[in-house]
This record gives structure tokens, C-alpha cells and sequence, in this order.
């Protein structure tokens, strides 16, 4: 049984306010404190001392603007499988991919492939340019699928 005087694990939102600021935030990261205010129902200090908590214990790690990637200039995306060309190379493949700017992400996955990267390009023959950066840079095989379209990204991470 949790002893109910200790604090909460560092990240996690477990206070009913919290929860509330973080949804509101997550759906609108512009939302002003007055707005944050009206929607827990505390002063405008008290909501800004807990988005303070929040940011500082790491549950609210940035915000950021969405922007349509083909309006600059990025409108081909894709997947990128990765595994190492040799298993008992390093596993640094993100360290050494950092440098990418079109790899959007890199996650580590479970399956035959090592990572997955998810990346946006100009055209095919950038997205084909890429791919052999990749394979140089971090000696890896590669497997690639590209997205013909996108219904829906960047969804709001909402508290369970």
C-alpha cells in the first residue's frame, strides 16, 4: 500500500488539477493562464505555480508549433527501418544518425529491425540520398516505407 504523504513519481500527474492542465495544455499549448484558470477553477497565480511544478518535474517537456511540412517544402515522408549490418557492432545508431536534420524520429523497436526512423524529405531522390547517409553513417541495412498520406499525427498525449 502507497503511503499517501509520500509525493508522486517524478513525471507522473496523479493530482486531479494537474491532470487537467496538462489535457489543456496538450490540446492547446497556447492556451493563456487566464484560460488555464477558468478551466481548474484556481487564481491565475496558483495555475502558473503548477505549470512551474509541471515543467520542472519534466511532465511538460516543451512546447512547439505544428507546421505543415509541405508548406515547407518537406513533402515526402517515410519510415526507415534500421539494423546493424554486424549484431555485435556498438549500438550508437541514434548517436550517430543525430547529425540527420530530415530524421523527425528515432525509435528503438522490438522485432528484426533495430530502430525506426521517421523522416521527411524534398523529394524522392533526397529520400534515396538519405537512405545512403544513413547506411554510411551508421552501418546499417535499411528497409524503407514510404507515406502516401497522413490522416492524423501529433495527437495530444492526454494523462490515463
Amino acid at each position: 500500500m502507497v503511503n499517501s504523504d509520500e509525493a508522486p513519481a517524478p513525471g507522473r500527474v496523479d493530482d486531479p488539477i494537474d491532470v487537467v492542465i496538462v489535457r489543456e495544455v496538450s490540446q492547446h499549448a497556447r492556451a493563456t493562464l487566464a484560460e488555464l484558470s477558468t478551466a481548474t477553477g484556481l487564481s491565475v497565480s496558483a495555475v502558473q505555480t503548477r505549470l512551474r511544478r509541471l515543467e520542472a518535474r519534466g511532465v511538460i517537456t516543451g512546447y512547439r508549433a505544428t507546421v505543415d511540412a509541405e508548406a515547407v517544402g518537406k513533402p515526402l515522408s517515410a519510415f526507415i527501418e534500421i539494423t546493424p549490418l554486424d549484431p555485435a557492432q556498438p549500438d550508437n545508431a541514434p548517436e550517430l544518425l543525430e547529425h540527420l536534420d530530415e530524421i523527425e524520429a528515432c525509435h528503438s523497436i522490438a522485432g528484426d529491425a533495430s530502430y525506426i526512423l521517421f523522416v521527411r524529405v524534398t523529394s524522392p531522390r533526397h529520400l534515396e540520398t538519405l537512405i545512403r547517409d544513413i547506411r554510411l553513417a551508421a552501418s546499417v541495412n535499411t528497409r524503407t516505407t514510404v507515406v502516401l498520406q497522413t490522416f492524423y499525427e501529433s495527437r495530444p498525449i492526454l494523462p490515463a
